[in-house]
């Protein structure tokens, strides 16, 4: 029988949500559904999963939407299989998610990575997005060698090595995801020291003591980087919403302030998010949710 992972306290910050299990070419993916109306999916980023989105899923089922939210595959406590992890895979779990839960025009709200796949599902598959909203966007899934100094370009290819090689790969592994490392990494990519909470340490720690994490972590780090934000919004039809932490130093703001010059005849909207870092729905959803739920309209209203 097909279980999602037990993801120890992971699954308690989900368990109000009564998280479902289905099974994609044979693996569990978890996922949650909440509220009537139109229909929105989350997409958490790297490393992240449903329990990311604690404190936006509540709100905006609550305002009148349907609100669905999945471990992407590899991650939280959705299966772990040894495969090659791209965008490209990723996509197409969405796509048939859709197809499986949703059958109606959806808008994909993703931070990170999650915004990079609900672009790409935007300008990708028109005919099953209504809208997409873009939190602090990645410019791809790993890091393209041209957008990094020689120096660190030099680290991240021994990084990766080391990383992908099955001697030093668990050993590496077992390090980084230590507690007191993802602890230790929130403070550099959060704004709000109030939003790192032992409960959030938890959420991202518990999944990485699954079989198999390490392989997945190992399998992405090698992965091409796949499509740019900016080749993809010239293909987007549907209104966007782009949200960007200003103190975000994995993305910078600058990046997103030049999305306006990639998009063509949509209804497209920027805003920044002052004193916030890389995950503003996490940092800051007492601003966050309310800018989503009165966007939400002048999205369906073209559908």
């Amino acid at each position: 029988m097909l279980t999602a992972s037990s993801a120890g306290s992971a699954v308690d910050a989900i368990a109000p949500f009564a998280p479902q299990v289905w099974s994609w070419r044979g693996h569990a993916i978890r996922y949650v559904v909440q509220g009537s109306g139109s229909p929105l999916v989350l997409v958490h980023g790297f490393g992240a999963s449903i329990g990311h989105w604690r404190h936006n899923i509540p709100v905006i089922a609550g305002a009148g939407y349907r609100v669905y939210a999945l471990d992407l595959l590899g991650f939280g406590g959705s299966a772990k299989p040894a495969l090659p992890y791209t965008l490209d895979l990723w996509a197409e779990l969405l796509v048939d998610f859709w197809q499986q839960h949703i059958q109606q025009p959806a808008v994909f709200i993703g931070n990170s990575i999650g915004a990079l796949l609900s672009l790409i599902m935007a300008a990708r598959h028109p005919q099953l997005t209504a809208g997409a909203v873009l939190l602090n966007c990645a410019g791809g899934l790993n890091h393209r060698s041209h957008e990094l100094s020689p120096i660190f370009r030099l680290f991240m290819s021994v990084f990766t090595a080391l990383a992908a090689s099955p001697v030093t790969g668990p050993f590496l592994f077992d390090r980084v995801r230590q507690r007191q490392r993802i602890r230790a990494t929130l403070e550099q990519v959060y704004r709000n020291p109030a939003a790192i909470t032992d409960e959030l340490v938890e959420i991202l720690y518990a999944p990485s003591c699954d079989v198999g994490a390490q392989q997945v972590f190992a399998s992405i780090l090698t992965a091409p980087p796949g499509p740019t934000p900016e080749a993809l919004l010239p293909q987007v039809r549907c209104p966007l919403l782009v949200l960007w932490g200003e103190g975000d130093p994995w993305t910078p703001i600058q990046r997103g302030r030049g999305f306006q010059n990639h998009v063509q005849g949509i209804d497209y909207q920027f805003l920044p998010i002052p004193d916030t870092g890389h995950c503003p729905h996490d940092e800051r959803p007492e601003v966050v949710n309310p800018l989503i739920l009165g966007w939400l309209p002048r999205a369906f209203a073209a559908v």
